[in-house]
């Protein structure tokens, strides 16, 4: 009996983490405990059918199956008890199932973002347009967050060509990132490049969590989407003060992210 649940046709994916997060999903296995022989051999099974039907994968699911076999690997290596009570050793798949929740979370952010953009063409001609206008009256539309999802997706891949400084253990959470904007607005009053934030951060586990912050904010309508010379912008809004003034606020926030 075949292992894969994706027997009947081949499935095309983006990336080896959609195929992973796919093969989690319709099996209803739980992320943080995921049976890495299993999905190892079915994401390998997929590769077959894949060489078999000449479609060409890129490079990232090579190295996705390199990651796979080392963490599987890595768990059938028998670890001495008195090792254990000196030096416990990390759950080998803890890394995978990082990646993989930040990049469900950036994923379905970027369907929202789409499913909104798709809703505001539809009443692109409403004559109350003006309401999508910038609070400051300006001649252009305000901008989309689908816009931010732009910039955003463009500086990671701009990121790949320049040193990412992965600082070990980082513990930044997009409540971090929150308080950061916070801190940052609270004597801010001009409009701040957003792909000048993200290009300050030292991670992409950084960067996820800024943009994650982000999202909050304005969805709190503390900040505001601008565009000036090109660039997407950030700017404090009216409601600032009291849309990010209670802890309590960025507490339930952080809640929803764990």
């Amino acid at each position: 009996m075949d292992s894969s649940p994706l027997n009947f046709h081949l499935e095309q994916y983006e990336g080896p983490l959609d195929l992973l997060l796919d093969l989690i999903r319709k099996q209803q296995i739980n992320i943080y405990d995921i049976p890495i022989a299993r999905i190892t051999q079915q994401y390998f099974d997929y590769m077959q059918r894949a060489a078999g039907m000449n479609v060409e994968l890129s490079a990232d699911f090579v190295y996705m199956a390199a990651t796979l076999i080392h963490i599987k690997s890595r768990m059938l290596l028998p670890r001495s008890p008195e090792m254990e009570k000196i030096a416990p050793e990390q759950d080998p798949r803890a890394e995978l199932v990082e990646r993989l929740i930040e990049h469900e979370r950036f994923k379905s952010a970027a369907e929202m973002l789409h499913q909104k953009r798709v809703v505001e063409e539809a009443v692109w001609s409403n004559p109350q347009i003006g309401q999508f206008r910038a609070q400051d009256d300006s001649p252009g539309l305000a901008v989309t967050l689908f816009d931010l999802v732009k910039t955003f997706q463009s500086v990671l891949e701009r990121s790949k060509t320049r040193p990412i400084y992965e600082v070990s253990p980082e513990e930044v959470s997009v409540h971090d990132m929150m308080g950061y904007l916070r801190k940052l607005f609270e004597r801010e009053r001009r409009v701040l490049p957003a792909r000048e934030l993200f290009e300050r951060q030292r991670s992409r586990r950084a960067m996820i969590c800024l943009f994650l912050a982000m999202l909050e904010m304005v969805k709190l309508q503390a900040l505001g989407l601008v565009q000036t010379g090109g660039e997407i912008g950030l700017k404090r809004l009216e409601n600032f003060d009291s849309a990010v003034g209670r802890e309590e606020t960025l507490s339930a926030i952080e809640e929803g992210y764990r």
